[in-house]
């Protein structure tokens, strides 16, 4: 094992034998051990049932994670033993299915939903606010420490034993062996009590929609026995594909991930997502749905159906808002910030010397860097051609289907636009990038006339864009020129069409913005065929499970809309666009992936491997066959096609010549209108607040006079007594040490506000919006309120000297004895992140009565100023020094703006900035504000992030400033 000899190595070994906590030295140390011991178990020769599994929870604790079943066979297994909760799940079932036959037949259809409305409300809602809090704040154990509803595991001791008991009976009965609740760690116990919870839930859900379908149920009228017998084929088909698809992801994951253990506590070990989890991603939520349209399809009822789609959907969103940003946290956390070594800055610095501007370059890992995206709403910018281009014609396209009429003739001039667009797309774009693979004719173009391989790239982007939004656009004009909104929505399934058909949109929606986040800007726009580079090929995303998405699912809203029309001619666009489509693929796509990844290509995909798995031996045998049939059809087709390209591009030459952090850290909290009874006794003049911060440059002060005053206003101003106006740096960690009578309330507070924002001095009437720290630890439910907390309650001998007077002494009243003080750091996101005067307010108990106020100070970004940069020289001379400058004012505001995090901010001008500056926007953001006020620079937050040190975001600085230079001259 690594890192783990002597005395760990035998801790581990009793962990093993005795089902014994082990407490590491962190968590790299508990993450080591965990792996290891599970590995051991799992290379052992014990059998599969005897095998033991082992965790750790987030301070380092290593324990045994004993064997739990599956929700059903612990609830309904005979076998299995049986507790008070387990009997009040199966009474509220019983409940359910006993309404389906005392309630009459009007109120079986809404009460039956409107129970399953819910019980989906509180899995998707519920649950998920409870996952949510539970993964940001560690919120449910904290619950439980508080209301210490579990024992002491080092006295053995519960405030509460009859409740206890009565939980180490429940869950102790579920699970006989390697079990203790004395001896686990709170986060399991928690974790266990909170999976009885979700049983209930989810067994509710299940039966609930399963009553709604039944009272909903019915034959169709007219319906034929052979439909009625396929109907029920193929639904049932669909629920037995879903009950395999539950399985085997059981199979996998087992009941830690079933019941989102991870939230509560890790397992370290080496999973095989084999199976359903190469078929689809997601599949408990995305295929794992499948059966809920097999009932509707068995119930023959709209409602079904409609309600199988909310709830399909309510589970998306529950992926989106709490599971995937807690799989992002805890599994895909950013590397550590890589540091440059002498040796690498020094090479650096001899390849920037041999640049004629010291520009940094446009390339990145032989990729133009992505800072002015195309693609996305948020993208658009009106300074661009292309981007006004589209809307121009988007806006032409849509005029034109509203004010002309919908005869024969224009329909068909509305198709036959379609038609035109969508061969260029596939046949005009596919030559281009066919020359550009083979001879680089679009770059030497562009090359021919002195511009740059990256004007090149820039010019086929806006191209390709256009293509892209011109052919989908005339499709779809075209299809609403045609189509007829059905008189009988009950007729000819007209409104299975249209749901079907909206969903095979949503599906190619999500099938491009999946293309898009895998291959992102570079790969959705063919970049490999522009720039040379070494190429890895990865397959993630949506890559993962198909070869080639846009084959089918690529095309799935197209037939989508075929069917929604029901037109002829829209039928056989969807047929030309999917034609177009895989020639596409196979004349251009296949023979340019050849080239360039050879045998790095994978043959099949995810999901055609689990398919084949589940084949018979026979049947696999005919497939391999028919696999190498056509292999060599393909392999000789393409033959033909390479002899006879040389002799069509002679030919075609002659013709042709070029779509916010959820709840707050914790709740926005509410202003008071009128001071609260408990604050009597308690004396403002007993509490105080003293602030330390780093002071910002001496400039700051300094430029606090714009010269618009007078001449006596200029003057700076004459002070008596010590005090100093307190001026500090943006975005640097401010200290406050406050000071409170020793019998102050537990849950008093501090916050940060604008002077401004606040009329009164005794009470505060706006909210914190999450800038506040408690002055005591344990005392909230969140974890927020603690980030920043360094002492509470510190009893100190220069303190006491307060109460030693017998004036003072009355002050203090009974009941009073001496004074505590504490500390506080407000850092991060606990700041302000913009100029202004602010101040600190002490608050009572957890209210908005203020007890004590800070004295005000400002925070104030100074400017850059370049006339103060003494230099003696040429300009370009003039140009280093001043670059230097610009990046010595400019590193302590960046690693301001990174929050000093050793990760992410960087100790000199030429270190990388951190992963996570990429993934946090607001990192950038904070930097832009500050260059805007310091060298009156706007640049976009890609452009910080494209950058990737101050070096180069200096060289970007003073190249604006040079650029700019003439006109702000003009102007002044």
């Amino acid at each position: 094992m690594n890192g783990l000899t002597g005395k760990a190595a035998l801790d581990t070994q009793g962990l093993r034998e005795r089902n014994i906590s082990l407490q590491t030295n962190g968590d790299d140390e508990a993450r080591e051990a965990v792996l290891h011991l599970n590995a051991l178990e799992e290379n052992g020769e014990k059998q599969e049932k005897d095998k033991k599994t082992f965790g750790r929870t987030p301070d380092g604790i290593v324990f045994t994670v004993p064997y739990t079943h599956d929700m059903v066979s612990q609830l309904l297994s005979p076998s299995e033993p049986k507790n008070f909760s387990d009997l009040i799940v199966l009474f509220i079932l019983g409940l359910h299915i006993l309404g389906l036959w005392l309630l009459p037949d009007t109120w079986r259809v809404p009460v039956f939903g409107s129970v399953f409305i819910f019980w989906r409300a509180s899995y998707n809602l519920g649950i998920g606010c409870l996952l949510h809090i539970q993964s940001r704040q560690k919120m449910l154990v904290r619950w439980a420490k508080k209301a210490k509803i579990f024992a002491d595991p080092a006295t053995g001791q519960n405030p509460h034993p009859n409740l206890f008991y009565f939980i180490k009976r429940e869950l102790e009965t579920k699970i006989p062996r390697d079990y203790e609740v004395e001896n686990a760690p709170i986060e399991y116990n928690t974790w266990l009590v909170f999976r009885r919870v979700v049983d209930l839930i989810l067994m509710c859900d299940f039966v609930s929609y399963c009553l709604f379908a039944a009272v909903c149920g019915g034959r169709p009228a007219g319906e034929t026995a052979l439909g009625t017998a396929a109907r029920w084929v193929v639904g049932w088909s669909l629920v037995a594909f879903n009950l395999w698809v539950k399985l085997d992801a059981h199979r996998v994951v087992k009941d830690f991930a079933w019941y989102w253990g991870d939230f509560f506590f890790l397992i370290d070990q080496e999973l095989t997502f084999d199976g359903v989890f190469e078929m689809a991603p997601h599949p408990m939520y995305s295929v794992g749905y499948a059966g809920y349209y097999g009932i509707s399809l068995m119930a023959a009822s709209y409602k079904v159906l409609f309600i199988s789609i909310a709830a399909h959907a309510a589970q998306f969103m529950f992926l989106v808002w709490v599971e995937n940003p807690h799989i992002e946290r805890t599994y895909n956390s950013p590397p550590p910030r890589r540091r440059h070594t002498e040796l690498e800055i020094a090479s650096r610095d001899r390849a920037t010397s041999n640049e004629s501007n010291g520009a940094p370059s446009l390339l990145k890992d032989g990729q133009p860097s992505s800072i002015h995206n195309l693609l996305g709403v948020q993208n658009i910018d009106l300074y661009r051609t292309t981007d006004c281009s589209v809307l121009i014609s988007l806006f032409l396209i849509a005029a034109l289907t509203a004010l002309t009429p919908s005869a024969p003739f224009h329909q068909g001039l509305f198709i036959a636009n379609a038609a035109v667009w969508r061969i260029w797309y596939s046949v005009g774009i596919g030559y281009l990038l066919n020359r550009q693979s083979e001879k680089k004719k679009w770059t030497r173009h562009f090359l021919k006339y002195g511009d740059s391989t990256e004007e090149a790239w820039r010019q086929w982007k806006g191209t390709y864009h256009l293509s892209l939004i011109m052919c989908y656009a005339s499709f779809a004009a075209a299809a609403w020129k045609v189509y007829v909104p059905p008189e009988d929505w009950t007729a000819d399934f007209a409104l299975l069409k249209h749901v079907i058909g909206f969903s095979l949109i949503a599906v190619q929606l999500w099938v491009s913005i999946s293309i898009y986040e895998s291959l992102g800007e570079f790969g959705w726009f063919f970049g490999d065929f522009f720039f040379d580079q070494s190429p890895k090929l990865t397959y993630s995303g949506i890559y993962r499970f198909l070869n080639n998405p846009e084959r089918v699912l690529g095309l799935a809203g197209v037939w989508g809309v075929a069917l929604i029309t029901g037109n002829r001619a829209i039928f056989s666009l969807a047929v030309l666009s999917h034609v177009a489509s895989l020639a596409f693929i196979q004349l251009v796509e296949r023979p340019h992936m050849q080239k360039l990844y050879g045998r790095q290509l994978r043959q099949d995909a995810g999901l055609v491997r689990s398919l084949k798995r589940s084949l018979p031996p026979p049947l696999r045998q005919w497939q391999d066959g028919m696999d190498k049939v056509l292999g060599e059809t393909f392999d000789y087709v393409e033959d033909f096609l390479d002899a006879a390209r040389p002799k069509l591009a002679a030919g075609v030459s002659t013709m042709v010549q070029d779509t916010k952090d959820l709840f707050n850290k914790y709740p926005a909290r509410m202003s008071i209108t009128q001071v609260e009874p408990d604050i009597v006794g308690f004396n403002p003049e007993d509490y105080s607040l003293e602030i330390e911060g780093t002071p910002s440059s001496p400039q700051a002060e300094y430029q606090r006079n714009s010269c618009k005053e007078s001449e006596n206003a200029r003057t700076p101003p004459k002070r008596t007594g010590d005090f100093k106006t307190l001026i500090l740096e943006y975005g640097a960690p401010i200290k406050v040490k406050w000071r409170a009578p020793a019998n102050h309330s537990k849950k008093d507070w501090i916050g940060l506000y604008m002077v401004t924002d606040n009329a009164s001095r005794e009470v505060t009437r706006i909210s914190s919006s999450g800038r506040w720290i408690a002055t005591n630890p344990d005392i909230y439910d969140s974890l927020a309120p603690e980030q920043g907390l360094l002492s509470s309650d510190v009893e100190s001998a220069d303190l006491q000297h307060h109460c030693e007077g017998p004036s003072q002494q009355d002050k203090l009243g009974s009941g009073h004895h001496g004074f505590v003080s504490g500390e506080v750091v407000f850092s991060g996101d606990k700041l302000w992140w913009t100029q202004g005067v602010f101040e600190f307010r002490y608050h009572h108990n957890g209210k908005h009565n203020v007890m004590a106020v800070s004295l005000p100070f400002e925070i104030r970004i100074a400017r850059f100023d370049e006339d103060e940069v003494s230099y003696s020289g040429t300009n370009a001379q003039h140009d280093i020094v001043l670059r230097a400058a610009v990046e010595k004012a400019l590193l302590p505001v960046v690693r301001n703006c990174f929050d000093r995090d050793p990760e992410i901010a960087p100790d000199t001008v030429d270190d990388p900035y951190g992963t996570l500056v990429e993934r946090d926007g607001k990192f950038a953001r904070r930097v832009v504000f500050a260059v805007h006020q310091m060298f009156g620079i706007e640049l976009a937050p890609e452009v910080v992030r494209a950058d990737g040190n101050v070096k180069n975001l200096a060289w970007r600085i003073c190249n604006a400033k040079k650029v700019l230079e003439p006109y702000n001259k003009e102007l002044r």
